[in-house]
């Protein structure tokens, strides 16, 4: 009756499925883990296809294979566990065959039926040794993963390194630059302001002391009169003359200007406050202004002078040099300025 009792025990215990739902674990971590580095894989080609986003996404990129890396290890760690318990297992059932082969001793009648149970033991052991190899071999192959992951890691980071200096090489190149590019053009501001004082001597000589022509800042200044009858944009006679002296004077400073100075001679119409009758040609200060320095403009060019050198502009009553209201005042505010200056 006990060895009845003993077989029908033995018969009970079944260890597969502990070992199935074992392997079934380990299987869908492995899926899992394998599934996580492609994607990790193929969010980094993503990421480092544009050079500037990729040095803002890269401490991402980093702190994800981190989180990667450390779900690796309690993967790794779980394994290990799971190997402990294959192994515990492993021992009952070397102890269960060993009670078994115990009982062979107790009758002959039962030596047979122990002899088939040994059989599964045996079978059984020799696949959960199976089991046990299978999870030593995905312990190692994970182990090879993290190495792997780990030389990623270092490759990102030199080549994050390497593009930084580079971007710290082209900074400084940038900067040299600009300090050159405002050297030369501190250069050229000041060669053309020393052709403009050239220009201006000249016209001073010229042009002699007259009360009708003087120099504001850096413009010569001449009263409409000088040029034009009241209201109208027709250059007269005594005006042609005095340009033809600025015409003169420019033409010996067009000569000497090297043709990398970028310079134009602006003319600037002005008038007074007063509002222009109807019955004239114009209808406000604005096409008066304009009309004078276009006609001042197209008489320099007559006389030789480059088009593109030249600029016409009207300003009507707006930029007054004299904010009074007498006749003096509107005299001095109604002008032609030439001013040499950079394009």
């Amino acid at each position: 009756m006990a060895l009845s009792r003993g077989r029908r025990e033995a018969r009970r215990i079944d260890y597969w499925p502990g070992f199935v739902d074992a392997l079934s674990t380990l299987v869908l971590s492995i899926v899992f883990l394998l599934s996580v580095f492609v994607l990790g894989q193929f969010y980094l080609s993503q990421e480092l296809s544009g050079k500037d986003e990729a040095l803002r996404r890269l401490n991402q990129q980093i702190a994800e294979l981190t989180d990667l890396l450390a779900l690796a290890r309690s993967e790794n760690r779980n394994l290990q566990d799971n190997l402990s318990t294959l192994q515990s297992t492993l021992q009952t059932s070397e102890a269960e065959q060993n009670r078994l082969q115990g009982l062979l001793t107790a009758g002959t009648d039962a030596r047979s039926s122990a002899s088939s149970e040994i059989g599964r033991l045996s079978s059984a052991l020799a696949s959960e040794k199976e089991i046990s190899g299978r999870a030593l071999a995905q312990v190692e192959l994970l182990n090879q993963q993290l190495a792997a992951l780990r030389r990623q890691l270092a490759a990102l980071e030199d080549a994050l390194s390497a593009s930084e200096a580079r971007d710290r090489e082209s900074q400084a190149r940038i900067a040299d630059l600009g300090s050159r590019l405002n050297v030369a053009l501190a250069q050229r501001v000041q060669e053309l302001a020393r052709y403009r004082s050239d220009f201006f001597g000249r016209l001073r000589q010229i042009l002699g002391e007259r009360q009708d022509i003087r120099i504001v800042g850096d413009r010569f200044v001449f009263q409409s009169e000088v040029f034009f009858d009241t209201g109208a944009a027709e250059l007269l006679p005594e005006g042609q003359r005095e340009l033809d002296k600025v015409a003169d004077a420019l033409l010996e400073l067009v000569e000497e200007i090297p043709p990398d100075i970028p310079w134009v001679l602006r003319v600037d119409g002005h008038t007074d406050r007063r509002p222009l009758s109807g019955a004239g040609a114009f209808r406000s200060n604005w096409e008066l202004s304009s009309a004078r320095a276009i006609a001042v403009v197209r008489y320099l060019q007559s006389r030789g002078l480059p088009p593109q050198q030249l600029l016409a502009a009207g300003f009507a009553e707006y930029q007054p040099l004299d904010p009074g209201d007498d006749e003096e005042a509107f005299k001095r505010n109604r002008r032609i300025e030439l001013k040499l200056t950079e394009r």
